[in-house]
C-alpha cells in the first residue's frame, strides 16, 4: 500500500484552508461556533460568533439577562472558504460565489437560524476567505515571503495562505432567491 503525502486529494486541501481561516478568526476574537454545517441547503464552511462588548469591557452574549448593557451586539459570520490553488482557474474562488451559490449559503443560514432561535436578532453577515495553497517542493529548500498575506500555514507538503478576507462579502434578500428560482 503507497503512503499518500497529507493532503493528497481536494477535500483535505479543502479542510486544511477551512482550519488556517477558523484559527485566524479565533486570533481575531470571534469565537467558532461550527465547522461544516450542514442542513438539506448545503453546507456553511464556519459558522462564527464575534461576542458584544459590555461598557465595563466584559464579554458578553445576547439574550443573557445579566449582560443586557451591552454595547455592542453579537454578531454571526457565515463563512465560505475557497480553497484554491496559485494557477486557479476561478480568480481564487472568487467566480465561485456566484448568485446560485450565494441563495444556497443563505437558505442554509436561515435554516441554522431556525435551528438556535435565541440567536435569531443576531445581526447575520456573509463572509468569504480567499486561501491559496501551493505544493512545497521536497527536492528544494527555498523560502519564500508572503509580503500580503494575512495568516499563513505550512505541513510537510504544502504552505497555505489567506490571501483576502471579505466580511459582508454579499448580501441576499427574497428578492433575489426569487429572481433565481424563476431563472431555473
Amino acid at each position: 500500500m503507497a503512503n499518500h503525502p497529507p493532503y493528497h486529494n481536494y477535500p483535505d486541501i479543502g479542510n486544511a484552508g477551512e482550519d488556517l481561516v477558523a484559527q485566524w478568526l479565533k486570533s481575531q476574537g470571534w469565537v467558532i461556533l461550527h465547522r461544516r454545517w450542514r442542513c438539506r441547503w448545503g453546507e456553511i464552511d464556519i459558522i462564527a460568533e464575534n461576542g458584544g462588548v459590555a461598557k465595563n469591557g466584559v464579554m458578553g452574549r445576547l439574550g443573557d439577562g445579566e449582560n443586557s448593557n451591552l454595547t455592542s451586539s453579537a454578531m454571526l459570520a457565515f463563512v465560505e472558504v475557497k480553497t484554491r490553488s496559485l494557477t486557479n482557474w476561478d480568480a481564487g474562488g472568487r467566480n465561485a460565489i456566484a448568485l446560485k451559490k450565494q441563495v444556497k449559503l443563505w437558505r442554509a443560514a436561515q435554516m441554522f437560524l431556525v435551528k438556535h432561535p435565541h440567536m435569531v436578532d443576531y445581526p447575520c453577515r456573509f463572509d468569504v476567505a480567499i486561501v491559496s495553497y501551493q505544493q512545497i517542493s521536497t527536492q528544494f529548500t527555498e523560502v519564500k515571503v508572503i509580503a500580503q498575506s494575512l495568516a499563513s500555514y505550512s505541513t510537510a507538503a504544502y504552505q497555505f495562505t489567506l490571501e483576502e478576507y471579505i466580511p459582508a462579502a454579499f448580501e441576499l434578500d427574497n428578492h433575489d432567491e426569487e429572481e433565481l428560482m424563476t431563472n431555473d
